[in-house]
């Protein structure tokens, strides 16, 4: 009944984020492009203040950290010295009779979660291993031992008659150049983290900038995923928000478990249940890393990365530098001043990254709830996102009483004041409850409602989203009881 019910949960986060305007399956109208999406006119704004409230935390709350736009086309050397051209692939698997292709990795998942759910712990963590160690080994033979071994049918088809894994590159390629003949072969780029590798030089020296110090970026990534699954979750064009900072190797350790709790942290304080997280750390590291922890958040279809810290050491400058000729070091001439002898080395780095596309997902999971209201009386519920305030689309929506007697003109005058420092809506069609519905379903968290007392005494009816509660204030009040609720010191602070 619980895995019914999640699964109606996400059905319905899926159609509210149609019909409220926050994520629409793009070029719907010829019928729609597999895994990728639009964001509407709700969803942009939630996008962008989950944006504005990860750079705030990174860049602007520590004086160590500035943010980079670097762009999307770079050098084909990059993803040659970072290892994309050689090593990015997804192991994948075809069912014979559905025709249908699976990453092989994913089906072992599902069963892992599978396995969690129905309490079968023991096999969900064996398999958990044994899959992470055939990974790690590049065993693709292995993968499809695990598959038969755990009898892992094709959701379309329902049989057990796979091929063999092989590996899929994930990387778009296209023509750079103004004529076909001739032109380069470059990528989209498939993580933005190489676009802070390559400047760390341009950063620190223009930056002056000390050890230790990050830099942070916020960007379109693209991947060429073969299985469009659980919606925005795992898409071909997608947003990274990432942060890669540099430390004295033998600090690395160090500076690891600060980003971990520190980014725990941040999640947590826009309400989301603690046992909703869990930190899921890597016994099988990758080449280039020495310590990784996922934070994993509990969505209806289980337990699911949103964001990776990983402890790289100083693999990625040194891949640049192998590549490009360039020398990577950094000269710290601190040490001296700590009785050891000046240095060159070539910095050890700390990286957060989180899917922008994820924590959107999350944060629409997190926030929705249809309540019951129902009395005695009568049947009544009210289908509400219960968004923090600073990260809601909308913060007031204005509603005059009625069409006439001068009352548009007042709430104009109010939104006209309001609107500089809060996205704010007009709206006078249909019951002042249906409008009231309205602005729940989108989360915003107040509702000011002008009347004819206010055309008096210049007093408003300000309705709180959550608490549905009403309280008659002055207009003058306005900005300030509004500003203190969605104020982003109430999530940095």
């Amino acid at each position: 009944m619980a895995q019914k019910n999640n699964d109606e949960q996400f059905k319905n986060v899926i159609s509210h984020a149609k019909e409220y305007g926050f994520v629409f399956q793009s070029s719907e109208i010829y019928d729609g492009l597999s895994a990728v999406y639009d964001y509407g006119q709700n969803g942009a704004e939630l996008k962008n203040n989950i944006k504005t409230y990860w750079w705030k935390a990174m860049v602007q709350m520590h004086e160590n950290i500035v943010g980079i736009d670097s762009a999307i086309f770079m050098h084909p050397k990059i993803w040659k010295a970072s290892g994309h051209v050689d090593g990015f692939n997804d192991p994948m698997i075809d069912n014979k009779d559905s025709k249908k292709r699976y990453r092989a990795d994913q089906l072992l998942e599902d069963k892992i979660t599978k396995y969690e759910k129905d309490g079968k712990t023991d096999k969900a963590a064996k398999l958990q291993s044994d899959m992470d160690t055939a990974l790690q080994a590049e065993d693709l033979p292995q993968l499809k031992t695990l598959i038969e071994e755990h009898e892992i049918a094709c959701p379309v088809s329902g049989t057990k008659n796979w091929t063999d894994v092989r590996q899929f590159n994930l990387m778009f390629s296209t023509q750079f150049g103004a004529m076909a003949e001739g032109s380069d072969e470059i990528y989209l780029r498939p993580e933005t983290a190489q676009g802070i590798f390559v400047n760390f030089l341009n950063v620190q020296k223009s930056g002056r900038m000390k050890i230790p110090f990050g830099i942070a970026q916020i960007g379109k990534a693209f991947r060429n995923e073969v299985i469009a699954r659980q919606f925005i979750m795992r898409m071909r064009e997608f947003e990274q928000m990432e942060m890669q900072f540099f430390v004295r190797p033998g600090e690395d350790q160090k500076w690891f478990e600060y980003w971990k709790e520190a980014r725990l942290k941040w999640h947590k304080a826009l309400g989301t249940p603690a046992e909703k997280y869990r930190f899921h750390d890597h016994v099988k590291l990758a080449h280039y890393a020495n310590a990784a922890t996922d934070i994993e958040f509990e969505f209806p279809f289980g337990f699911k990365e949103v964001e990776g810290i990983h402890s790289r050491t100083d693999f990625d400058l040194s891949q640049h530098q192998a590549f490009s000729n360039k020398k990577m070091q950094y000269f710290d001439n601190d040490l001296n001043e700590e009785g050891k002898p000046y240095g060159n080395y070539i910095p050890y780095v700390i990286e957060t990254s989180i899917g922008l596309d994820r924590m959107f997902l999350l944060t629409m999971i997190n926030a929705f709830e249809v309540e019951d209201l129902s009395t005695d009386e009568k049947q009544d519920s009210r289908t509400v996102l219960h968004l923090h305030p600073a990260l809601a689309p909308v913060k007031v929506a204005i509603f005059p009483l009625t069409k006439k007697d001068g009352l548009p003109e007042k709430a104009r005058l109010i939104m006209d004041t309001l609107k500089f420092d809060f996205n704010c809506t007009f709206e006078e069609k249909d019951a002042i409850g249906k409008r009231y519905r309205r602005q729940d379903a989108i989360g915003t968290p107040f509702c000011v409602t002008v009347d004819h007392q206010s055309l008096e005494d210049d007093t408003v009816t300000i309705r709180h989203r959550d608490s549905m509660a009403q309280e008659r204030v002055a207009i003058a009040d306005l900005g300030r009881i509004i500003g203190e609720q969605v104020s982003w010191k109430n999530l940095l602070g």
